[in-house]
């Protein structure tokens, strides 16, 4: 179960938290590769389009067929051998509060659990103040220059899901098509 008490902030956490927000807040869409290690070892890989507010889509690479969208205050999960799409409102999810309208790592409704540093990386984790039995979310930055690299998201079950970034794009806007789930064709042809 995700930690619910705040992480007491030193004024050097504290002056990263603000330069990680004003970051996050200046970012307003990107393309990239990934790749998804999930809580079994299993990896996968894809491409990811992000747009703020509240807008993502990971395609993966074949022969995966599943879909993940986020758009329109849902998070849309499509699995093809299971015939089975699974719907979750966005702010109920960790990554909700990536993909806020403004990024607050220190509002009423998020709480920062740890901060972690090490030599050229600097990692938060957050919880919904709210919904901490739903997961924490850990955002992984590089620090010179300061850049998102990966995510680690902790489910309610304890199982974690981490993704890694890599050529990162920024970009944007994309097409709402982008982010609404269609278990047909892609709507972004080669290169998106």
């Amino acid at each position: 179960m995700a930690q619910t008490h705040p992480f007491v902030l030193s004024p050097a956490d504290q002056a990263l938290v603000t330069q990680v927000e004003t970051y996050l807040n200046q970012q307003t869409g990107l393309t990239a590769n990934f790749l998804q290690v999930a809580a079994d070892g299993s990896t996968r890989t894809g491409k990811a389009w992000l747009e703020r507010p509240g807008k993502m889509r990971f395609e993966y690479d074949p022969p995966d067929k599943q879909l993940l969208v986020a758009g329109f205050g849902l998070l849309v999960y499509y699995d093809p051998d299971l015939d089975q799409t699974t719907n979750i409102p966005l702010g109920s999810t960790p990554l909700g509060i990536l993909l806020a309208k403004h990024v607050n790592l220190n509002s009423a409704g998020v709480v920062v659990t740890n901060i972690q540093r090490q030599p050229g990386e600097d990692d938060i984790t957050l919880v919904r103040k709210d919904k901490a039995a739903a997961g924490s979310l850990t955002l992984v930055f590089g620090t010179d220059p300061l850049e998102l690299r990966q995510w680690v998201v902790v489910d309610a079950q304890g199982r974690q899901t981490r993704v890694s970034l890599y050529d990162i794009v920024p970009g944007g806007p994309y097409p709402d098509s982008l982010f609404q789930y269609n278990t047909g064709t892609s709507p972004i042809q080669s290169g998106g």
